[in-house]
């Protein structure tokens, strides 16, 4: 009753194939398999078991193999979609909650997408890059609001810590359990030679990872893994996980087949047990408990590291950044709702929260007309795809921009949304050894600081065309922004005007 034709179908054209049995050993789904038959050895191929991972593309020598999507379907019906009626068939058999990773796939808008950038013409000259200077430097953290003196007329440097960054873009939050100890190894030399941050999500943080202190962003979560003195002092800022983007509202789970020996020492909770943490924290009711945790995470750290409240971008968020806000925080991290995960409740990932693009324009708005956006700084995040976004973003007012998925794709991830299985064939979301050895981590991380410096300068060529040369100049400049196909209610929360206008 519930039988569903395989997603995919696996075309090996025979003329090329060499039999030589490389897709069998590359495919841990178990796709691929020799067979004996009278004549000779042949490769044959389970579809059901295909998540469309390109492993077995990429490496067949004789470029022998095509996976395509099947073309048989149920009968068209805009309301009962295929998707719709497979994932009724799979809780009618299991009678259990659907899971998936990555951020979410359905037709939503995207709003970066309808938002075009100004560029300077006559008037108001462009700007080099190539030969002129091009500030893209950032420091994240609180600002005075007014100069100091002594008594002698000296400024008093008195300001709090802050974060130091070369780029306005940190890696996001990725737990070590949830991705491979090569995917972080690669995050943290990648963050160390590019002179920004990366996110240990709350998994803790590998005690060979301590000495990428300075490029390193611990969290604490409501789960409290892996948090303690020494972990807090290794890293150069401290993030509250308050809430995500792909699953807002409730706590994290990592599979118990995921906790290995190491990533047991790390999380300090048993092999094998599964990692849930609660939805809130069990001493966060409200702002002015928040605020207390901020101020003992900053007594437990000397007022030496910024504090970081990550929250996921819904319905009132900007009233609660403004809470955050004055709750001691130097920086508030937003997660709009196509930002990814291991693992999370399907209907969950796909129908709660809202787009970082609104999210992050309405804190910026009220945090200007309540005047203290200068207490703290704005990081966006959840599906950052390119410069241009990031550009988009700061110019609805983010200081500097998280990503997440686009750094997993720069280290081989192909989207095949199979994290929760722990059976990535690229060697990112496993904890399996032999899968894990797949990703190089000076490889992985030479990727991503090519991925990065092409963003710098083409970060670089965007402010010069808009006769703009600091991201500071840059950041909630919404004057350069129009939007195209959108309605005035869209028009007036982004706080932009229409294209043509």
């Amino acid at each position: 009753m519930s039988y569903v034709y395989a997603d995919y179908e696996i075309k090996r054209d025979l003329t090329r194939c060499t039999t030589c049995g490389i897709c069998v050993k590359q495919c841990f789904n178990g796709v691929h398999s020799l067979i004996e038959t009278e004549k000779g050895v042949r490769l044959v191929s389970d579809e059901s078991k295909c998540v469309n991972c390109h492993r077995c593309v990429s490496l067949c020598p004789s470029r022998a193999l095509k996976i395509v999507r099947s073309d048989l379907f149920f009968r068209e019906n805009d309301n009962w979609k295929d998707s719709v009626i497979k994932e009724i068939y799979k809780q009618a058999e299991s009678g259990g909650v659907l899971l998936s990773s990555m951020g979410c796939p359905e037709e939503y808008p995207v709003y970066f997408d309808k938002i075009l950038i100004n560029a300077s013409q006559v008037t108001n000259p462009s700007i080099d890059p190539l030969r002129e200077p091009m500030e893209t430097k950032v420091t994240l953290g609180k600002r005075n609001h007014e100069i100091q003196r002594d008594k002698n007329g000296h400024i008093v440097c008195n300001t709090s810590p802050r974060l130091n960054l070369e780029l306005p873009i940190m890696f996001s939050a990725m737990s070590y359990g949830s991705i491979s100890y090569n995917a972080h190894k690669s995050l943290a030399l990648a963050a160390t030679e590019l002179g920004i941050c990366y996110n240990t999500g709350e998994g803790g943080l590998n005690k060979d990872f301590f000495k990428y202190g300075k490029n390193t962003i611990v969290q604490v979560a409501s789960g409290r893994f892996g948090v303690y003195k020494d972990y807090l002092e290794a890293g150069a800022a401290i993030e509250i996980k308050m809430g995500q983007g792909a699953k807002p509202g409730i706590g994290g789970h990592l599979p118990g087949a995921k906790i290995t020996e190491d990533v047991s020492m790390t999380r300090m909770i048993p092999v094998g047990t599964d990692a849930i943490s609660p939805a809130p924290h069990h001493d966060i009711y409200s702002i002015e408990d928040l605020k207390q945790l901020v101020f003992a995470l900053k007594e437990a750290t000397e007022y030496k590291k910024p504090i970081i409240v990550k929250v996921a971008a819904v319905h009132n968020i900007a009233a609660v950044a403004s809470g955050i806000a004055r709750s001691g925080a130097d920086i508030i991290a937003i997660d709009g709702f196509r930002g990814g995960t291991g693992a999370a409740p399907t209907r969950i990932r796909d129908n709660v929260g809202i787009p970082i693009e609104l999210a992050l324009a309405s804190v910026d708005s009220r945090l200007r007309e309540e005047g203290i956006r200068e207490n703290v700084s704005l990081v966006a995040g959840g599906s950052i795809r390119s410069s241009a976004d990031v550009v988009k973003a700061i110019a609805l007012g983010a200081d500097a921009v998280y990503i997440g998925t686009a750094a997993l794709v720069a280290l081989g991830c192909h989207l095949c949304r199979n994290c929760q299985s722990g059976k990535c064939n690229w060697g990112i979301a496993t904890q399996i050894p032999e899968l894990v050895g797949r990703l190089e981590p000076e490889t992985g991380s030479k990727r991503l600081v090519n991925l990065l410096t092409a963003w710098d300068h083409e970060i670089k060529e965007f402010m010069g065309g808009m006769g703009i040369n600091s991201i500071e100049a840059l950041k909630g400049n919404r004057l350069m922004l129009r939007g195209v196909g959108l309605n005035e209610k869209e028009l007036a929360i982004l706080g932009i005007k229409h294209a043509g206008e």
